[in-house]
């Protein structure tokens, strides 16, 4: 199904494309009441100043948004490099090259926040040798059908299951590898909104060995239609935490709470983040 829709959605110019999937994305927010709970506790939880009004439709506004860039990501197979860039507003664009000619590597950390795909599509089709460490489908044709939609641009795609040694094998060789540690662990329960979040620690750990450069993107969409790419400031440990690796975390965390405060409506609020706390009593 999802192929047909790739195929159809090759012959729309990019206002329709934009059109179905904000249809796409009110239809999923009416079948998935789960979800759309989901993302109005969270974000009472998150946002406490926000009114049952308020957050419903925010949430509305975020089904919106994943349903545009779901099919957006899927349309978007044949966008070239010009096309990307005549779309999309830089900053900070100098501290990749500078934290590449440190030759430790570069952990790239985004979020599920905007249209993160387009970073990785980006990059690539620049020259740059990125790797991205992402989940598998629970579906194999659609993960397969995902990663080759990744690695159309030359991406390569590290499963996250197994990924610690080519994690490692990539810093050392200097190249690229984008991690969104975004979403529920148990690992570690470090503030994300005020409230015990469980965390990974891997990407801290990794950082930790390799002292590679941890440097933040994100791409958000604008009012006006167009993206806004960010290569943020170089993220550091917080000092005084004796477990390996939290002092990132927690500046990640920090990192990520204040971009998605700033855009509540593209960060994937309908997933659990705070699951295993609830599940330990921490909240």
């Amino acid at each position: 199904m999802v192929r047909g829709l790739r195929g159809w959605l090759r012959k729309k110019n990019p206002q329709q494309v934009q059109r179905l999937g904000e249809r796409l994305g009110r239809l999923w927010m009416r079948r998935d009441r789960k979800r759309r709970d989901t993302a109005i506790e969270n974000l009472g939880m998150a946002m406490p100043a926000l009114s049952l009004p308020e957050r419903e439709a925010l949430t509305e506004r975020v089904f919106v948004h994943f349903g545009r860039a779901a099919v957006e990501f899927l349309a978007g197979t044949q966008e070239t490099l010009e096309q990307i860039e005549s779309t999309t507003d830089f900053e900070g664009f100098e501290r990749l090259d500078a934290a590449l000619a440190q030759g430790r590597g570069v952990i790239l950390i985004t979020g599920h926040l905007g249209n993160w795909e387009r970073i990785s599509a980006w990059l690539s089709m620049k020259g740059y040798k990125l790797n991205v460490v992402a989940r598998d489908a629970d579906q194999g044709d659609l993960n397969q059908l995902v990663n080759e939609r990744r690695e159309g641009p030359g991406t390569r795609v590290i499963p996250r299951g197994n990924a610690a040694r080519p994690i490692l094998e990539r810093l050392k060789a200097n190249e690229i590898v984008g991690i969104l540690p975004d979403q529920n662990a148990e690992d570690i329960f470090i503030p994300f909104f005020g409230k015990p979040a469980g965390t990974n620690l891997g990407v801290g750990v990794i950082q930790a060995r390799t002292q590679s450069v941890v440097l933040p993107v994100y791409c958000v969409r604008q009012p006006n239609g167009r993206y806004r790419m960010v290569f943020d400031e170089y993220l550091q440990p917080e000092p005084g935490f004796e477990t390996k690796g939290e002092g990132l975390m927690r500046a990640i965390n920090r990192w990520l709470e204040g971009v998605i405060r700033a855009y509540p409506e593209q960060w994937l609020w309908v997933h659990d983040r705070w699951r295993n706390a609830r599940r330990q009593g921490l909240l």
